[in-house]
């Protein structure tokens, strides 16, 4: 089976490099395709946040088995029990806040995507989408969240 998706939108960050933490102090927006009519954005800003699909276009295909960031404290496990740029399908999604739309531009706080990632869709975030029920994740993956958003290595 081939698919084949043509991206709708590219970001533009500040952050050009591949590095894991510290997202929140990125500026970033999605800004769309040529052909892509920005009256497609009509009324996502009424929503607060949006889950955003993307390509890692520079990521390579890892190993589908690892220790997470190869910390060996932490337990080998596959690439589908962790959310490693190194994918089969190089696939990424992440869920943002929505500051304001302008033209073709839609601005976000918290996206985790590098300058230049193609964009596959975005959709708006809902909470009934959310998860269901109560929420279980083991403590590495707690460990190796402490400074994505906020860089906390550099206090």
């Amino acid at each position: 089976m081939t698919i084949q998706v043509e991206p709708v939108a590219v970001v533009r960050s500040t952050r050009r490099e591949l590095s894991d933490d510290g997202w929140d102090t990125e500026a970033s927006f999605i800004e769309l395709a040529t052909h892509i009519d920005p009256v497609a954005l009509t009324g996502l800003d009424t929503f607060s946040h949006c889950l955003v699909v993307g390509y890692f276009d520079r990521a390579s295909e890892g190993s589908l088995i690892r220790h997470p960031r190869g910390n060996t404290t932490w337990p080998l496990v596959g690439i589908f029990a962790q959310r490693a740029k190194d994918r089969p399908n190089r696939l990424a999604v992440s869920v943002c806040a929505i500051d304001r739309i302008e033209d073709n531009r839609l601005h976000v706080r918290g996206l985790d995507f590098v300058d230049g990632t193609p964009i596959l869709d975005i959709k708006p975030w809902m909470a009934e989408f959310g998860p269901r029920g109560d929420l279980r994740q083991p403590l590495w993956s707690k460990e190796l969240m402490a400074s994505y958003w906020s860089d906390t290595s550099a206090r």
